[in-house]
């Protein structure tokens, strides 16, 4: 019983650890201007070396646990519209990309390390031949990724991981004696990507009757958490694309947000889900980093020039058949760039994208599934090929992690915030104005007293002005350095300035006697949510 009690402690302890590095990188991530994760994984890897309990990565939990929440969150803040508009893009990275750099990993294998099958090796290609949205997509968020690289990263794992994990489960299945053909391969991937939509189409469907029902924003959210689980278990039962199904349903249900979640619901689940992503993102950044001591020493057996070579041409596979795909077909003369399946990006976007290509913990827990042995003999060259896994997510991480942002300033690949603004300011004039028009149709159909129509005419009339100046400001040209503050914005920042002056007021009521801590927590509860309605800073 007291070991017992120990290990919980020794648990909890490094989970307080745990969150602890989280929250420190991302504090110095944004001090700093550091990505995040490569902190991440760089502080597990130091704390592994030190005495105390350490996380070992189990496949099965990743992949049914903390994978489906993190692409279900990735695809409720997605655009169905924007992924169907670059549907040509997004099939020739998710689905041709990633067969293309299973086959050129496995080519590649099999000439350097001696007495390994092509289809073991086409096992670890297609583990590491999905990158890895989680990463680049937590990265570009702080440098700031264009609306239409962000679109494409987003729709790549749409199917990439679907592909990947269904030529990598051929691929295992061949080494311990099924068929490894490419009939086999496309039948088996066509079932379980059908199956996986099918299946995320129904349970959105299935979510979206039951949201219709309930109007507490705790128990839509809590819904909405189990959501994910729900579309994946019941896929996987059926041999279809647990992955493809979450992000089916997550995208499905996003696109409906509108009809479904009331404002409040919005807000809780937004804040909710911001937490998930924040812990399961630190998680799987600390994971990476714990395997560290685990596989370095299960190499020892091999010569050192094996090594090498495998690691080497694992990563070369990754890294340059990514930049040949996206890169060479842009190279082709303009009358045959119809060819191209990215004929909408620039050279310099492309080459962004190209390495935008990190692996993650999907690559590092597809390898750690591979069977320890196949009928009583080892899996062939099982602890290679998982240091070659390590090696390369660990390089793509780091590597490209940490010159990431540095090369999207030097090509000068940003989004353009003055587009979203505009954008964002005539949308706000045509709801202010629709706004109006449905005040003047209630005015003919009931009576409402002339002073509160006043007061609403008025606040709808704010709302619109306040947007117009701010296209005014946004169109007219300026020499200045630093643009000059909207009027949106500096209404921002006045009213932000102004609800803190009415929180000190309310919290001194409070501590002399003349306001209960309950009627207290109403009244910020009101100011908070007319703050999240302010512009962002």
């Amino acid at each position: 019983m007291a070991g017992q009690a120990r290990r919980m402690l020794g648990g909890v302890a490094f989970g307080l650890v745990a969150i602890a590095l989280v929250v420190g990188a991302a504090l110095a991530a944004r001090r700093f201007g550091l990505p995040a994760p490569v902190l991440l994984v760089g502080a597990s890897a130091v704390y592994t070396l030190l005495p105390g309990p350490d996380l070992r990565l189990e496949p099965d939990i990743v992949l049914a646990l903390v994978i489906p929440p993190l692409l279900f969150s990735a695809a409720l803040s997605s655009s169905l519209l924007e992924i169907r508009a670059n549907l040509r893009a997004v099939i020739s990275l998710s689905v041709l990309l990633v067969a293309a750099t299973a086959l050129v990993i496995g080519g590649l294998l099999v000439t350097v390390v001696p007495g390994l099958s092509f289809a073991a090796a086409c096992a670890l290609g297609a583990a590491l031949a999905p990158p890895d949205a989680v990463s680049a997509l937590s990265i570009g968020r702080r440098v700031g990724l264009p609306d239409r690289l962000r679109t494409v990263i987003e729709g790549e794992s749409l199917l990439n991981d679907a592909t990947a994990l269904t030529l990598y489960t051929v691929a295992v299945a061949a080494v311990v004696g099924g068929p490894f053909d490419v009939p086999f391969v496309t039948g088996k991937f066509l079932a379980a990507a059908l199956g996986g939509i099918a299946v995320g189409i129904a349970v959105a469907w299935l979510i979206g009757q039951l949201r219709h029902r309930i109007e507490e924003p705790v128990a839509e959210t809590a819904i909405s958490l189990a959501t994910p689980f729900a579309a994946y278990l019941p896929a996987e039962a059926l041999h279809a694309s647990g992955v493809l199904a979450v992000v089916t349903a997550g995208l499905v249900l996003g696109h409906q947000s509108r009809q479904l979640l009331s404002g409040a619901a919005r807000l809780h689940a937004l804040a909710v889900w911001r937490l998930v992503d924040l812990l399961l993102e630190g998680f799987v950044f600390l994971l990476i980093g714990q395997q560290f001591v685990a596989i370095v020493p299960a190499i020892e057996d091999y010569p050192l020039g094996t090594v090498l070579a495998a690691t080497a041409v694992t990563i070369g596979g990754v890294l340059l058949t990514r930049a040949l795909w996206l890169l060479v077909p842009a190279l082709l003369p303009t009358r045959l760039r119809f060819l191209s399946p990215h004929p909408h990006l620039s050279g310099r976007e492309l080459v962004a994208l190209s390495w935008s290509g990190m692996r993650g913990v999907i690559s590092l827990a597809a390898v750690f599934a591979l069977p320890l042995s196949t009928d009583a003999v080892g899996f062939p060259h099982r602890d290679l090929l998982l240091f070659c896994a390590y090696s390369t997510v660990l390089l793509t991480l780091i590597g490209q992690g940490l010159t990431f942002g540095p090369l999207l300033r030097r090509l000068g690949v940003r989004p353009d915030a003055d587009e979203g603004r505009r954008q964002r300011a005539r949308a706000r004039v045509a709801a202010a104005e629709a706004g109006l028009r449905t005040l003047r149709s209630l005015q003919g159909h009931e009576p409402i007293p002339v002073v509160l129509a006043e007061r609403l005419r008025r606040a709808a009339e704010d709302r619109k002005q306040r947007s117009v100046d701010s296209l005014t400001s946004l169109n007219t040209p300026t020499d200045e350095q630093i643009p000059p503050e909207s009027p949106t914005d500096t209404f921002g920042r006045v009213r932000r300035t102004m609800i803190e002056a009415e929180r000190d007021e309310l919290q001194l009521w409070r501590d002399t006697g003349q306001l209960t801590d309950v009627s207290l927590r109403l009244l910020e509860n009101e100011l908070d949510h007319e703050e999240g309605a302010l512009p962002p800073p």
